[in-house]
């Protein structure tokens, strides 16, 4: 007979704790992380450094212990991952143990790095992908927020920041092929990538985000997506990008891929592209922040689902 309590969430307000996310503490986070201090924050820079260590103070000052080996914030990437001997570079781990199945985690990521300087000028990369950092910062102190108030996660939830993507996704391969957490235990990965800008295409109606992957490897994820969304934000999930032949394979694209390759099942959440992506003009000025904030409360009150459920999304038959 177990000892572990089991508590019923189902009573609880989830918007309560989305609703910590706000349009004024995104904006104040990624203002600074997207300024020009930063220089960019390409792998291995000064700048990204910098970048690396706000995260890890971060996390200190909410409270949410660092995920990697001995309670580390960073996992070390050698330069043997990039193919460059003096490049190092990190990614950032952060930790919310489960209460009642601590051994099943769940992945939130996003990517930490740009592309850095050219020219003399800063590639500040506001959207891409400093709106999904700072996301991802918001969401783990939702979550914790949520545990001080005695309803931690069921299952642990990583939140990790990898370093290397705009140079091949070279930051999540590497935590892919040297995981902290066995990746056969790991759920799901909920990757977040831009979002937070308007696609032209979506102007005429632009409360949306483009889904990805979500029920390539799931049928479960992707139902609890939908349901998560309808309950919360009731945001419209296109899904215009969601195929193995899109032509512009974006599915290939983005960090969540190399979860993908091991039977993790995935969702990529993304704006598109507009005109200022991989420019200098991809400046926090730009950023929809209403939109900003409804996209990020979308994704925690998924990951709450995800990581509530009775069971773990379960892989569909190939």
């Amino acid at each position: 007979m177990s000892g572990k309590t089991v508590k019923d969430y189902s009573h609880v307000d989830v918007m309560s704790y989305a609703n910590t996310i706000t349009e004024e503490e995104l904006k104040e986070q990624l203002y600074f992380y997207a300024s020009d201090e930063m220089e960019g924050r390409a792998t291995g820079s000064p700048g990204q450094k910098r970048a690396v260590n706000y995260l890890r103070e971060q996390y200190k000052k909410m409270g949410v212990a660092g995920g990697g080996e001995n309670g580390d914030y960073f996992q070390i990437v050698p330069g043997k991952a990039f193919g460059k001997p003096e490049l190092s570079s990190e990614n950032v781990l952060a930790f919310i143990e489960g209460t009642e199945f601590p051994d099943e985690i769940l992945v939130i990521s996003a990517h930490l790095d740009h592309i850095g300087m050219e020219d003399g000028k800063v590639f500040n990369g506001a959207d891409d992908d400093g709106s999904g950092t700072i996301a991802l910062l918001e969401i783990a102190e939702a979550f914790k927020q949520a545990a001080n108030d005695g309803y931690g996660p069921k299952r642990s939830i990583l939140f990790l920041h990898v370093t290397g993507e705009e140079i091949g996704l070279k930051g999540s391969k590497y935590y892919a092929n040297n995981p902290i957490y066995p990746m056969e235990n790991t759920i799901a990965d909920l990757n977040i990538d831009m979002i937070g800008r308007i696609d032209p295409a979506q102007k005429a109606s632009p409360d949306y985000v483009y889904l990805i992957g979500s029920d390539m490897l799931s049928q479960d994820l992707h139902d609890i997506s939908e349901a998560a969304n309808k309950k919360s934000v009731n945001i419209r999930l296109d899904y215009t990008y969601n195929g193995k032949n899109d032509p512009n394979r974006f599915y290939y694209r983005s960090d969540h891929y190399n979860f993908a390759k091991n039977d993790v099942p995935v969702i990529f959440y993304f704006n598109g592209t507009h005109e200022d992506y991989h420019k200098a003009t991809d400046t926090p000025d730009k950023i929809e922040y209403k939109l900003y904030q409804r996209r990020t409360q979308l994704i925690f009150a998924t990951a709450w689902d995800v990581a509530n459920a009775d069971k773990r999304p379960a892989l569909t038959d190939k």
